[in-house]
């Protein structure tokens, strides 16, 4: 008799039937998961595993399991700089430019730390972190090590997933194979590689925002928020109303953040990426773009604790966007 691979009692656990079949506890999936991440599992028992996942979408206590996982393959080298805020970029851009980055780097020349990290042309049609952040001249981490000198050198860093965690990356690739995202679209933006005090995230969906915050406050986070941003990027949409989940010294809180302009915004004709090194030295002037990056980053103000009010986390961005150094980005 075949003897079961120990592994197939996790798969049991989600596919057992619609009676039989529960969620995974946070020590199953942490326990899982982590044979997963150590190659400990054959490729159709990942399959089942991550469809399965998919099908009933995962609970908070799956989503903290996994990165709980993950966590313990991917750690800060030794000597690295304290990070103030972890910023997760995993959808790109089809509607409008990566703003989302001209906030996060406002915040770092105002002397916050930022780490961002993400996963790349996992869609067709869609503009990368990367390629913005080529555009201002700004480098891209291939290493823990190299992040960590760019977070010396210019209070930022940026990772892709496919030099930050290997094995993680080949897992997110099996969407082509799948013909579906796996629930590591979700998780991967939670792992915090830095061990930030803060993290901001975005969701797509609303439903998903509560499982990152639940989750996050099960990885034992102290400071977090989360909302949905335009395109599924950390990205305020200024015509619109905000809901803001996050987490203030580990006790979650909900928020509604208000419209920054009247009316509709349009999608933008052409996604010129040489427009965001105009915005920053003040070549152009686009008040809506402005307020999507004052915007964005009065929510990272807020969660970090910066602020103690939304409107003094507005006023704090206005300010910064007002004062920064036109002359030169951070890290480029």
């Amino acid at each position: 008799m075949t003897k079961e691979h120990p592994f197939a009692q996790y798969v049991r656990v989600l596919g057992k039937g619609p009676r039989l079949s529960r969620p995974l506890t946070f020590e199953e999936a942490r326990d899982g998961f982590g044979m997963v991440m150590r190659g400990e599992v054959e490729p159709v028992q990942l399959g089942a595993f991550l469809c399965l996942l998919r099908v009933k979408t995962e609970t908070p206590e799956e989503a903290a399991g996994l990165a709980a996982a993950i966590r313990e393959t991917v750690a800060p080298p030794a000597g690295a700089p304290s990070v103030d805020l972890d910023w997760s970029s995993y959808a790109g851009k089809t509607r409008q430019l990566p703003y989302y980055l001209l906030a996060a780097l406002l915040l770092a020349g105002h002397g916050i730390t930022v780490f961002m990290h993400g996963s790349e042309h996992h869609t067709a049609g869609r503009v990368w972190t990367s390629e913005a952040l080529a555009a201002l001249g700004i480098p891209v981490a291939t290493s823990t090590a190299e992040a960590a000198r760019h977070l010396g050198e210019a209070r930022f860093a940026y990772m892709t997933l496919e030099h930050l965690s290997p094995p993680l990356h080949q897992i997110m690739e099996l969407r082509h194979l799948l013909g579906l995202r796996s629930p590591v679209h979700t998780v991967a933006r939670l792992i915090n590689p830095f061990r930030a005090a803060c993290a901001v995230n975005s969701v797509s969906h609303p439903p998903y925002a509560v499982v990152h915050q639940e989750a996050a406050r099960l990885l034992g986070e102290s400071r977090m928020a989360v909302f949905k941003g335009e395109g599924g990027e950390v990205e305020r949409r200024p015509e619109k109303a905000c809901e803001v989940l996050s987490l203030v010294d580990g006790q979650p809180l909900a928020e509604d953040w208000p419209a920054l302009i009247t009316g509709t915004r349009p999608h933008e004709d052409s996604l010129d990426l040489g427009r965001l090194q105009a915005l920053w030295s003040g070549a152009e002037s686009d008040e809506t773009a402005a307020a999507v990056i004052s915007g964005t980053a009065a929510i990272a103000l807020k969660a970090m604790g910066r602020a103690a009010s939304i409107d003094e986390a507005e006023g704090m961005a206005l300010a910064m966007w007002r004062d920064r150094v036109r002359t030169k980005v951070p890290g480029a």
